[in-house]
């Protein structure tokens, strides 16, 4: 099984799934039992973008699961504590690493240790090399290559949240989240012209749709937004109770229909120039 899977587009617009990996690697070795991990994954969102290629519209996927490593982390947000011993490296203790939910995850978004030993410092390393790097080499390939054939890119950082928020999961506990959190990290990662017509667009179709709260993006459009050169990255968090069951995690009915709207969304975005906004 590959880590990472990246595959090339012709369009200005590139998607990518950092968190529906379903593969638990052999030396993933955790305590905690694989039903509450697999909690954590943005189940069955690949699924509901995979017409994508189809479209010419470029995509990367991880294959890990999240819990495993998390790529939407810098290499900075490491939990000491997991560790065997001394890091070499810089690290700095953010706001998700207070909640367990670092570069290695400690905790689950309920609060269940993942881990009954330490990890050494090599295995975080390989970690690391393996998936980290990979993906967001892959997906910055993908941005640098639809800005050279179009002059600009727009990047849909794909997503999906509980319908309420759990004890460890993000700092607001217990909210209820809508139906759509779109994030551009305060109008930093797209221009905010663009995160308005997408907002704009959704709630056309019925939808509740927040912005930058509870989710204004993390490391993957930080890394890969860049609107003053037209590289417009935008995080999007899709409501798991519109697909499927959170608690058997299989697709309901309303799976079809979502899918429906997000891929007339994705051609409406095709049809879209930011530079016209």
């Amino acid at each position: 099984m590959r880590y990472v899977t990246s595959r090339p587009g012709t369009t200005p617009l590139v998607l990518d799934s950092p968190h529906s990996g379903t593969w638990y690697p052999d030396d993933f070795d955790h305590a905690c039992d694989l039903a509450v991990l697999r909690r954590a994954e943005d189940t069955h969102v690949d699924k509901l973008y995979d017409f994508a290629p189809g479209l010419g519209v470029g995509w990367v996927e991880a294959h890990f699961p999240r819990s495993y490593l998390d790529v939407n982390r810098s290499l900075s947000e490491l939990d000491l504590t997991l560790l065997d011993g001394p890091w070499p490296d810089p690290v700095e203790e953010g706001p998700k690493v207070r909640l367990g939910k670092g570069l290695v995850w400690r905790l689950t978004d309920e609060g269940v240790p993942l881990y009954d030993r330490k990890l050494s410092v090599q295995e975080v390393r390989r970690r690391i090399e393996r998936c980290w790097y990979p993906y967001h080499e892959a997906l910055a390939q993908q941005v640098q290559a639809a800005v050279q054939r179009h002059g600009y890119c727009i990047h849909i950082n794909c997503h999906s949240m509980p319908s309420v928020a759990a004890s460890h999961a993000t700092e607001y506990p217990g909210m209820e989240h809508p139906d759509f959190v779109i994030g551009d990290r305060d109008g930093t990662t797209a221009h905010p012209r663009l995160t308005r017509w997408l907002a704009e667009y959704l709630r056309a179709q019925g939808h509740r749709v927040d912005i930058n709260h509870p989710y204004k993006g993390v490391e993957i459009v930080r890394r890969h937004g860049l609107p003053s050169q037209q590289r417009h990255s935008l995080q999007l968090e899709v409501n798991r109770r519109l697909y499927m069951d959170e608690r058997t995690l299989q697709p309901h009915e309303g799976f079809g229909a979502l899918k429906l709207l997000l891929l007339d969304m994705v051609r409406e975005l095709l049809a879209l120039d930011p530079r016209c906004l």
